[in-house]
């Protein structure tokens, strides 16, 4: 029986009880995650007093500056989740191209995974966090990370902020668990998790509006803020997400100008965090389609996202172009 303050490895082991054909690979391979970001949150914590803040001299295949967080929770991830032995392929943002452990050969699952989204405000002591999405192994190859978004069986985020907080979904209902450092443990703090179908937030960056490609899309915020609408950006998609997820109405990160395709990863970011919302009675799209509807070409595709509560999105998608 679900009950708050249930831990996660006992909450994982009871929704597996609800499939009688599981095999337990999948509780495994979560237990591998929830492992791995147990001790990322134990560094974050610490990131102050280490030296492990600022640049990390490289860059990423996205392009961008790799942060020493960003490279220890991307070793870290590799490592517990390689030797978990549950994961035939493993995609990273920060990575060129998959990692196939050996010992994960006989596995089941492959993983996409953002080991540090927020990255840049490490330095600056704002929410980051670890994003993930599970989906079966099919070919054997890299085509297996090429699955729509609805196909996963599992995805998830980790939130490093007051408080170390794992959201996950396997296709049931959305639960939060609250890492509690005194035992060790993530306790079930936010069970069932439902997106308001109205809320009282949009959070995208509007300093970019005038370089939005879609006309329609100045005309939904500005009718947003005459409904009494409050703003709310900080710049980490796991925490504008966390907070929408709890409060109500839309993260958007649309196509631009200078991202004509988009800027948020779809395997690490949109195809994951669409899911969640999903499942918690939201919506989520690209402006076109349903991320989740989604099949993509490449590994590190790009797409435009809008989610949120069932009001907001539904009014967006009437006033898009």
């Amino acid at each position: 029986m679900v009950r708050i303050g249930m831990d996660l490895n006992s909450f994982i082991l009871e929704q597996e009880r609800l499939y009688p054909n599981a095999t337990g690979s999948l509780s495994r391979a979560l237990v591998a995650i929830e492992s791995a970001t147990k001790v990322i949150a134990s560094h974050v914590r610490m990131a102050g007093l280490a030296d492990i803040l600022g640049m990390a001299g490289k860059k990423n295949i996205q392009g961008e500056e790799v942060q020493k967080l960003d490279e220890l929770s991307n070793n870290l991830l590799i490592q517990y989740l390689s030797q978990s032995g549950e994961f035939f392929a493993l995609a990273s943002e920060e990575l060129d191209e998959p990692i196939f452990p050996e010992e994960g050969k006989d596995a089941k699952y492959v993983i996409a995974f953002d080991p540090l989204d927020g990255s840049s405000n490490i330095d600056v002591n704002i929410s980051i966090g670890t994003i993930f999405s599970i989906h079966r192994r099919v070919n054997s190859d890299v085509s297996d990370f090429l699955q729509e978004g609805y196909k996963q069986v599992a995805a998830g985020y980790v939130i490093y902020g007051s408080s170390t907080m794992l959201v996950l979904s396997t296709g049931n209902g959305v639960n939060g668990f609250t890492l509690d450092p005194a035992v060790g443990m993530y306790l079930l703090s936010h069970p069932n998790m439902k997106i308001p179908e109205k809320g009282k937030i949009y959070s995208i960056n509007e300093s970019n509006d005038k370089k939005w490609i879609d006309a329609g899309l100045k005309e939904y915020i500005e009718s947003l803020k005459d409904e009494g609408y409050t703003s709310r950006y900080i710049g980490s998609m796991v925490a504008d997400v966390h907070r929408t997820l709890i409060k109500g109405g839309i993260f958007a990160y649309p196509a631009d100008v200078k991202n004509k395709n988009g800027k948020l990863r779809l395997l690490y970011e949109a195809s994951p965090m669409a899911f969640l919302t999903v499942q918690a009675g939201g919506i989520a799209t690209t402006g076109k389609e349903d991320i989740l509807n989604i099949k993509p070409t490449d590994i590190h595709q790009r797409v435009p996202v809008f989610l949120g509560g069932k009001y907001e999105m539904e009014k967006l998608k009437s006033m898009l172009t």
